[in-house]
């Protein structure tokens, strides 16, 4: 989903340049590149509202759909943010509410609130690559992976994407060894990530299919998890996308798992 960093025009690659020839604009550093990668993946606008829709294909080509509304609002910025996910269908998972607090110097605080039981449920730390609500995408690909948890290396430079090689410093907290970025070189918005396993086996795949300027911010509109390991895919789509509606910190609290606010409705 927002997690979602993702972007457009993933398979028209030009040659690969080892750097640029003489003359062109200068390759900024890789520390660099992740910070403006990450903000304009993340950090468009100061808040953010859109209507998302979701479509999970298992390995037999079985559908299932999602239909939800995300608010995202930035406490401060390039820092820690707020996210709120009220889901509408199907009737299994009406009203469900799932919620984060995205902080950089600690694990983020996340709550499920699951109507049929009544019950708010705390995500742990750990649960974070777990599959959320069934689909291809995990729980980190909400609010979107800490940069500080990885190392980054500038592995490969074209003359539209900066490629990086990027290795957990805590390998036994998550399930992959490391991850390939593509970075467009024009707006620094990643474009397709490319999971390897323990084995350095490719297993997973997180691709745009769609990007549109809104509101002078580039935005996905269409993005797709896949599966490479045992099949499926999740297809989301993100439409009346709005930024900067003023969305009040009130929203993005306890209070609200149980009663969604109106911003939602």
């Amino acid at each position: 989903m927002k997690k979602y960093i993702l972007a457009l025009g993933l398979l028209l690659f030009c040659g690969v340049l080892a750097w640029p020839p003489a003359g062109a604009a200068e390759i900024p550093d890789v520390e660099e590149i992740v910070d403006r990668a990450n903000r304009v993946a993340y950090y468009a606008g100061e808040d953010f509202r859109a209507s998302v829709r979701m479509v999970i294909s298992d390995a037999q080509g079985r559908t299932r759909e999602r239909q939800l509304i995300m608010l995202r609002r930035d406490v401060n910025d390039g820092g820690e943010q707020q996210f709120y996910l009220y889901f509408e269908k199907p009737a299994d998972v009406r009203k469900m509410v799932f919620m984060v607090h995205k902080f950089l110097d600690r694990d983020d605080d996340r709550w499920l609130y699951l109507p049929a039981l009544d019950l708010v449920k705390r995500i742990a730390g750990s649960d974070k690559r777990t599959s959320f609500v069934g689909s291809h995408f995990v729980y980190e690909d909400v609010s979107g992976r800490g940069i500080a948890e990885d190392n980054h290396e500038l592995v490969e430079v074209t003359d539209s994407h900066f490629i990086l090689k990027n290795t957990p410093k805590d390998p036994d907290n998550v399930e992959f060894s490391s991850y390939t970025m593509w970075i467009d070189r024009e707006n620094f918005m990643p474009v397709k990530a490319e999971y390897y396993d323990k084995q350095d086996r490719k297993y997973r795949l997180m691709e745009a299919l769609e990007v549109r300027s809104i509101q002078g911010h580039p935005t996905v509109v269409k993005s797709r998890a896949s599966d490479l390991a045992g099949g499926g895919e999740t297809v989301t789509e993100f439409n009346d996308i709005r930024y900067d509606l003023g969305l009040a910190d009130s929203i993005f609290t306890e209070r609200y798992l149980r009663r969604p606010p109106r911003e939602v409705r």
